[in-house]
């Protein structure tokens, strides 16, 4: 649980930190931002909003560009922002930006060359909420959040695991990989050739076949470049549909891909998860 501390600023009277440590799931050096809101100063044990973000992102999009910080002070929630992938020397990667470092997709990769270091299903599910909790002052109240690349990982780690998160949200996320390009490249690089495996990191999949639920919030930009080919909302709503999933899918005239889109829905997002960790403002 050795972590050193890379970097720290004050934010709405909390702190904004970057740490590294060496992980023993992805078997390298990690970063992850970690914003702690001003009631930890009072001796009070806050709950986690976790966050993963899209491609080619580090830990530092989400925390530099979305505006959370004002939102999460006043709530009093922490929130973790991982980096996507494993990197550095060594590290199997790819000349695209879809493919390797930057984009981990979330899944524990069972293909080689990939399989040593890319198991970024077991970090954000179990070692990194161990960390976080055993160094920081938070509670095991979590909810799970991302965009993108990031807003599959968030749904994937929720319907699989609903007993871990109390609440899920997403942006523009993947919502079917399994019949999009970008997951079709990737699932098909880590998880190899056999698309019965790949259903096992599909949301709309999960989705339909859920019996436990955790409450879902997903925002899509109608102006979002990606929207026909890679994103496939409507594929999640079906879904939810099939299985009387609790899953609220809202849609926006005019927004697009970008962290302006982030921007002017993240305090809905994060007033959502407040609700069902138990904070009032």
């Amino acid at each position: 649980m050795t972590i050193e501390n890379l970097s720290s600023n004050k934010s709405f009277g909390g702190w904004h930190k970057q740490y590294g440590h060496q992980s023993e799931s992805l078997g390298c050096a990690m970063r992850f931002a970690i914003y702690l809101p001003p009631q930890v100063a009072t001796g009070q044990k806050v709950p986690v909003l976790y966050w993963l973000s899209g491609l080619t992102c580090t830990d530092e999009n989400f925390m530099q560009k979305a505006g959370a910080h004002r939102i999460a002070a006043e709530l009093g929630i922490a929130i973790v922002a991982p980096d996507t992938s494993p990197r550095g020397e060594g590290i199997a990667d790819d000349e695209s930006y879809d493919l390797g470092q930057g984009a981990g997709f979330y899944v524990n990769a069972t293909e080689q060359p990939w399989a040593r270091h890319y198991r970024m299903y077991d970090y954000v599910l179990n070692e990194l909420p161990a960390l976080i909790e055993a160094v920081f002052p938070v509670n095991d109240q979590r909810a799970i959040a991302g965009h993108s690349m990031g807003g599959h990982g968030a749904l994937v780690l929720a319907l699989r695991n609903p007993q871990r998160f109390r609440s899920v949200s997403a942006f523009s996320p993947i919502s079917n990989p399994v019949s999009c390009p970008w997951g079709e490249k990737a699932f098909s690089a880590y998880l190899g050739k056999d698309t019965a495996r790949w259903s096992d990191y599909d949301a709309s999949v999960l989705m339909r076949d859920a019996r436990e639920f955790v409450p879902a919030l997903v925002d899509q930009g109608e102006a979002d470049n990606f929207l026909a080919e890679q994103l496939k909302p409507e594929a999640l709503q079906r879904a939810a549909n099939a299985s009387g999933y609790p899953l609220e899918l809202r849609r926006h005239e005019g927004y697009d891909h970008s962290y302006y889109f982030i921007a002017s829905f993240i305090e809905q997002h994060l007033r959502f998860h407040g609700r069902y960790l138990g904070c009032t403002s």
